[in-house]
């Protein structure tokens, strides 16, 4: 099984079409003796039995899941158009996906005996590497169709048959998948390897259509006006602006040019606005490039594009700052990882660019995804954040694609419309994505595919068009490397790669805890931390991130209520962790302080004594009485000498306050109120 996995890989990553420089057609008799040389360095004997590697059950079901757009659009919408040639040839159609499994077949297996019908199965594999020279595995060699005859089969149990094989290229011109028709009689070169052709082709064509129909224009166009209908046609796709945003591989052979995100306008020599405005099904004479004399005829998209006025882009433009909100702007305060990060983030937001961030747990990414989706033309739609790591295993596909009523035991009796489709027209945030199950991933890809929502225990499909932004504190390419995440899928979520540093290594520290304690402070305390706290948090290792820092502020905030955070305010884990910093030499740097630096007590030692500076009373208007309990508080030898419950009855049973007198943690207090019986 393992050289099945490792035969996978280079097929699948080495070949793209390159259509805008026609291939020069290789000889093909070297075609075969280069195949048959790559057989010999696989270890193929060429009398032995071909092994039957395929997938498990499980993976067999996540391949038909992924793939499921691409069987039904070459079963249902293609071969129906050729059925009664392939009927009067007696061929079998096998389509295998990109690494050469086997997806489907079709027609006439009568000459097939029992263990070869196996070889049909989905999930088997025929790459060279297993099968020999082989049509499909050939043509997936080689990126471009091929015919191989009997004998030219490596393997000599494979020579009952002969087969032609096309790729079939996606919208991005990447291998999808492989198209067959094989025989057990002669079947003339010309004659099958031009039919595969046109059937990958005529795949390839339904793919874009199916994909772009409903809002965009579709122009078919060739160099004969004859042939516009054809297979062999160009195909382009534009939006309402003019913009090429797909094409098929045929049209940018046609026009030498690489056509992606081109404008309509720069190809062809004809106003925009009258292209658009041309009649359906009427013949165009297209002048292209100053070169080119082209015919063609435009579609225009099924779905009414209507320009009407949206009152909310003017609300948007009007909307007042909200002085809570955290902007991108507030994100950082010069550290140049973060600032870069920003900057990539706005170049992309408003293209068709994923977006993956990694980082540490509680780094922001969250934070950072939410002033993201503030600053897109997306604000005024919903930012769903979806936290896969979260949701039970067998809840994450009803949670994410929605569900019919009664689609399984337990499902609301209303159906439920599912998060991807409560996204539509805004931003989609999957958080830890990388703890997403393998089933779910397969379906995932698919919706990323097609841009369309299946619910569960429906056959409709709805659109859905969101900006996805993906997050993980894992290393997914190594996850892939495991197979613990999918490669197919891992390129559809990682467009653009951030990584938003831990909170120890950021430069802007000391901002940062300013601009946190800012965002938590009511205004009658104090506007900034003392120069002894932030000392304090420069030594701490901060390994819960951003995320820690907020709620230590909070609670320290809680506690010094509307007086300057002193250290007795602060958690007593806050302190250990310090220490554990400290000991384990891991922690920031003390040279980053700027300043030196008091040894930290343990908060719950049996003595307590910390060198430190009078915090700075915040300036307020009018006579500020003195605050006992804030002041400089005993040592711990003095307290020691207190009779504790007279010091209770002070402080009225507040132990908040007797522990500020003390000097003390709010936890030693309480052990040692217990250890002598008062509480």
């Amino acid at each position: 099984m393992n050289r099945l996995k490792n035969a996978q890989v280079a097929p699948a990553a080495g070949y793209k079409s390159d259509a805008v420089a026609a291939k020069t057609p290789v000889e093909h008799q070297n075609v075969i003796a280069d195949s048959w040389e790559r057989c010999r360095e696989y270890g193929l004997d060429p009398l032995a039995v071909p092994d039957m590697e395929t997938l498990p059950q499980g993976e067999i079901e996540s391949l038909k899941e992924e793939h499921h757009y691409l069987v039904q659009t070459t079963g249902n919408e293609v071969l129906p158009y050729y059925e009664s040639i392939l009927s009067n040839s007696q061929c079998m159609i096998m389509l295998t996906d990109s690494r050469g499994q086997m997806l489907n077949s079709w027609g006439d297996q009568r000459f097939l005996n029992k263990e070869q019908k196996a070889f049909l199965n989905p999930g088997t594999y025929w790459g060279e590497a297993v099968n020999g020279t082989n049509a499909i595995g050939t043509a997936m060699e080689l990126g471009q169709a091929v015919q191989v005859q009997k004998d030219e089969h490596f393997l000599k149990s494979n020579r009952f048959m002969v087969g032609s094989a096309a790729p079939i290229f996606n919208v991005n011109h990447d291998l999808l998948g492989v198209l067959d028709v094989s025989s057990d009689t002669y079947l003339p070169h010309s004659y099958t390897l031009g039919l595969v052709k046109l059937m990958s082709q005529a795949v390839e064509n339904r793919l874009i259509v199916k994909m772009f129909a409903a809002e965009n224009f579709l122009l078919n166009f060739n160099t004969n006006v004859d042939n516009i209908d054809s297979q062999w046609a160009g195909l382009i796709v534009f939006n309402d602006d003019g913009t090429i945003i797909s094409a098929n591989c045929r049209a940018e052979l046609l026009l030498g040019q690489n056509l992606a995100l081109a404008n309509i306008c720069h190809i062809f020599d004809y106003p925009l606005r009258d292209l658009k405005n041309h009649p359906e099904s009427m013949p165009i004479k297209l002048p292209a490039l100053g070169r080119f004399q082209m015919h063609g005829v435009l579609r225009r998209p099924e779905k009414k594009i209507v320009q009407a006025v949206d009152f909310r882009q003017r609300h948007l433009k009007k909307r007042p700052v909200d002085a809570s909100l955290i902007t991108l702007e507030r994100l950082s305060f010069g550290d140049q990882l973060v600032d870069r990060a920003v900057t990539q983030a706005k170049k992309v937001i408003e293209k068709d660019i994923p977006i993956l961030i990694a980082g540490e747990t509680g780094v922001g990414k969250e934070v950072f995804v939410s002033a993201l989706h503030d600053y897109s033309s997306r604000r005024a739609y919903p930012l769903v954040a979806v936290n896969c790591a979260a949701i039970p295993a067998e809840l994450v596909e009803s949670e994410l694609f929605g569900y019919e009523k009664g689609a399984f035991t337990g499902a609301n009796s209303k159906g439920a419309i599912g998060l991807i489709r409560k996204a539509h027209r805004g931003t989609l945030f999957l958080d830890e994505i990388g703890e997403m199950p393998l089933k779910v991933q397969a379906r995932l890809l698919r919706v990323l595919q097609e841009r369309k929502v299946v619910p569960l225990g429906s056959t409709e499909a709805f659109p859905v068009d969101i900006k996805l932004i993906s997050a993980t504190n894992r290393a997914l390419r190594d996850d892939v490397d495991q197979g613990l995440f999918r490669q197919d899928l891992y390129y559809r979520v990682s467009g653009l790669n951030l990584e938003l540093p831990p909170l120890r290594k950021r430069a802007d520290r000391e901002a940062l805890f300013q601009e946190v304690y800012e965002l938590f402070r009511s205004p009658e305390q104090p506007p900034k931390l003392s120069d002894e706290i932030v000392s304090l948090f420069l030594q701490h290792p901060w390994p819960g991130n951003l995320r820690q820092l907020a709620s230590v502020i909070q609670i320290a905030l809680a506690m010094a209520e509307n007086e300057v955070i002193q250290l007795w305010d602060l958690p007593d884990d806050f302190l250990s962790d310090i220490h554990k910093a400290a000991a384990e030499g891991s922690g920031p740097s003390a040279l980053a302080t700027g300043g030196n630096t008091a040894p930290i007590a343990e908060p719950d030692a049996p003595t307590f004594s910390v060198p430190r500076q009078t915090a700075p009373t915040p300036s307020v208007p009018g006579p500020v009485a003195a605050s006992p309990t804030r002041a400089a508080a005993p040592t711990t030898e003095v307290a020691s000498e207190i009779d504790m419950m007279l010091l209770f009855q002070q402080h009225k049973g507040n132990i908040s306050s007797m522990a500020k007198a003390l000097n003390i943690s709010r936890n030693t207090l309480y052990k040692r109120l217990k250890a002598e019986g008062i509480r």
